[in-house]
């Protein structure tokens, strides 16, 4: 099997499918130049765009279309890149995928497949790729600004850090071990080593504690709609959302499941949860939904605790994660102190109370940008940090139990930006991905 045979080179639609006015197909491997030359002519200057009739093996015209050619190394995937970009209907898209897959050593790419090359090239590391993946999910501003820091590669430039003092602590702890016979040596190396230790572990605590930010901020925050039954919960649902998710009824216990809505306040991604309404009940089915009700409360970043203005309030949270308000406010009832009044018929408060949930969710951010986003990144940095507080900890002073901790705790960061034990999770990864990305 000759080497083209082995690692082909792939070909996909880059761009979103279906009818568009342009269209990006991507080719990357050994045959990229070929097949470019082949459809397009002479090759165009590296990374300039230039306008081109596409030609099929026997002359017939395809298209006409800007190429770009992007040499090996200088490309995402570290291999010869081809760009076409050609109008955006499904028979010009077809017949050239046709006529390039037909070439020999040339095949479609599966999901993620350009994006695996790239790492494979070093060209992106673990993290960076997974913040490529939630920059393409991104729905809201929290969410772009958070992906597009994590593919730009921070944690991975910070945990490299991190990695390069453990092991010049490492080096200390080994050259203690060389020079034992040395009475004035070991004392000063270890000490040394120790201090670097003690510098990564207080750096990765503090990004430890800001994982549940950055999970929120990926995930969307839970914001729990809880209260008595009528006290307005879905009408309200409907109004944040804009549509008609929950039904309305003036029958109490309507809702006896919980409704789930994604929305963006002010750039932050908020998962919106209505829930059954609370109160003691003999029915086995809505009985299940008050209890649901209240564990959703209980998880939520942040609870609106609802209630008619006529009637009396229903306390489910802490007050530290809780909003009260009283709903109906077009109609005769009383405000309580620290309540916000609202209409959902009348629209009155509803923006102030917009204002409010994006003002406490806001405060929940701890003000530097979070760098662990994902569990498998708490748990490697986790990991990590059991090793160093082993580590610096101890008082049995042997050189070699110390540095095998320190070794644990580098094994753990080189988990973290995928230089070892990655495999599992570069298939789930990149089975995720679209397949021209």
């Amino acid at each position: 099997m000759n080497a083209t045979e082995a690692y082909p080179t792939i070909v996909a639609l880059s761009s979103a499918p279906g009818r568009a006015g342009v269209a990006v197909v991507r080719l990357s491997g050994s045959r990229a130049r070929f097949a470019l030359e082949t459809f397009a002519g002479t090759l165009p200057k590296p990374r300039e765009a230039v306008l081109r009739r596409l030609r099929d093996h026997d002359g017939t015209a395809i298209d006409t279309a800007l190429v770009l050619f992007f040499p090996a190394p200088a490309s995402f995937t570290g291999e010869d890149v081809v760009e076409f970009h050609l109008h955006g209907s499904r028979a010009v898209l077809a017949r050239l995928l046709g006529a390039l897959t037909a070439l020999p050593g040339i095949r479609l790419a599966e999901a993620g497949e350009f994006t695996r090359r790239a790492f494979e090239a070093g060209k992106l590391d673990l993290a960076a790729v997974e913040g490529l993946a939630d920059l393409i999910d991104s729905e809201t501003e929290w969410q772009r600004k958070q992906a597009l820091r994590q593919m730009e590669g921070a944690l991975g430039q910070i945990a490299a850090g991190w990695r390069e003092q453990l092991i010049e602590a490492m080096s200390l702890l080994a050259a203690e071990l060389d020079f034992s016979d040395e009475g004035d040596v070991s004392g000063p190396l270890q000490e040394q080593a120790l201090a670097l230790a003690s510098e990564v572990l207080v750096s990765l605590r503090a990004a430890l504690g800001s994982f549940a930010m950055g999970e929120r901020v990926r995930e969307g925050f839970v914001v729990v709609l809880a209260g008595p039954p009528n006290a307005g919960k879905s009408s309200l649902l409907n109004t944040l959302a804009q549509r008609d998710v929950a039904i309305v009824s003036p029958i109490a216990g309507t809702t006896r499941d919980a409704l789930e809505v994604r929305l963006d306040l002010a750039g932050l991604p908020v998962i919106l949860i209505d829930t059954a309404g609370l109160r003691d009940s003999t029915d086995p089915i809505e009985a299940e939904g008050v209890r649901r009700a209240r564990a959703f409360a209980e998880r939520a970043d942040l609870v609106l605790s609802l209630r008619d203005s006529d009637s009396e309030p229903y306390r489910i949270a802490e007050p530290g994660s809780l909003l009260q308000i009283a709903t109906k406010s077009d109609l005769p009832g009383k405000l309580l102190p620290g309540e916000l009044a609202i209409s959902v018929k009348t629209g009155e408060g509803v923006r102030d109370l917009l204002a409010a949930i994006v003002e406490r969710l806001q405060k929940l951010d701890q003000g530097e940008p979070a760098l662990l986003t994902r569990e498998r990144h708490r748990a490697a940095v986790a990991d990590a940090v059991a090793a160093l507080e082993r580590a610096t900890m101890a008082d049995h002073g042997q050189g070699e139990l110390l540095a095998e901790d320190m070794r644990l705790a580098v094994a753990a960061l080189e988990r973290l930006v995928g230089r070892i034990d990655v495999e599992d999770v570069l298939d789930r990864l990149f089975a995720g991905f679209c397949i021209g990305k």
